[in-house]
């Protein structure tokens, strides 16, 4: 695929691109993957519309990028090494389940902004989502650039940031949904982690804000300082202005930078539609501690 064939069109005046003019789904040479590499250093958040895509085609698109992530759930609920999460209602069967299923309420966790998986000790390179069935109203997701946010504080701010390290603690974000969401078992599997509040991309040396409702503390800092950083950052970040939504559409492939995006998901009524995004993730490579 040469490079000409590709249209390129700028979704946000922060970040965001809809490329056109590739079958995502088809083998990788090894310039359509640095291509793809580079759109995300570049983009941090990629769609590639009008895709045919089955989990296997997802799967190898994955390991083309690099090492797939496991789910932390089924992990650490069942014990089980699975790389697929279901983002919606939808059942492996074909039905749907409603608002009040337990799956569904646990799943409002994800309409807090996060960045996926900086509760883990190596946290997510990016993810990848397509897109089967959406519903007709509502069920947008909602995303900030944190690089962007950090070019928008002032030097003093930034030099105030740059040393921080921040606890990541997934119990901690999920209690906010609610008592008993998460599995005993699944909490013990994510012990709170550390995790620099400002990371830089090892591309570009772009830094960038590292937040999200899983970032419970400052290390060495009282909770309620902590709080008061960690909220006014994150208030400043997803002003209205620069938040971009996502409106889903059937045949949708997207890819977002974890290292320097924040998303969440806007909600919509599983009682009256249907719903079904497949998402894997590619890991990391280290700790941010470490990068």
């Amino acid at each position: 695929m040469a490079s000409a064939d590709l249209q390129f069109t700028p979704l946000h005046n922060d970040f965001g691109v809809r490329i056109t003019g590739l079958d995502a789904a088809a083998p990788k040479t090894p310039e359509t993957v640095a291509m793809i590499h580079q759109a995300i250093d570049d983009y941090s958040f990629v769609v590639f519309p009008q895709q045919s895509f089955t989990d296997d085609k997802q799967f190898a698109f994955t390991q083309a990028l690099g090492e797939p992530e496991e789910s932390h759930v089924t992990l650490g609920e069942e014990g089980k090494v699975e790389y697929f999460g279901t983002i919606g209602n939808v059942q492996a069967d074909g039905t749907a389940i409603g608002n009040d299923h337990r799956k569904t309420i646990f799943k409002t966790g994800n309409n807090m902004w996060h960045s996926d998986s900086s509760f883990r000790q190596v946290p997510s390179y990016v993810s990848i989502m397509c897109a089967y069935e959406v519903p007709a109203e509502g069920g947008e997701t909602l995303f900030v650039s944190l690089r962007k946010a950090y070019e928008r504080l002032s030097p003093v701010e930034q030099s105030h940031v740059d040393p921080l390290v921040c606890i990541h603690d997934y119990s901690y974000s999920r209690s906010k949904v609610g008592p008993g969401v998460v599995l005993p078992s699944l909490a013990t599997s994510l012990p709170p982690v550390q995790q620099r509040m400002v990371r830089t991309n090892p591309r570009s040396g772009a830094k960038n804000l590292y937040l999200g409702s899983h970032a419970r503390q400052v290390d060495g800092w009282e909770m309620a300082e902590s709080l008061a950083l960690i909220e006014d950052l994150t208030e400043k970040a997803t002003a209205d202005e620069h938040v971009y939504s996502h409106h889903w559409q059937a045949g949708d492939l997207v890819i977002w930078d974890n290292r320097c995006l924040m998303h969440r998901g806007a909600g919509y009524d599983a009682d009256r539609f249907r719903r079904l995004m497949r998402q894997t993730r590619v890991r990391g490579q280290a700790n941010s501690l470490h990068e």
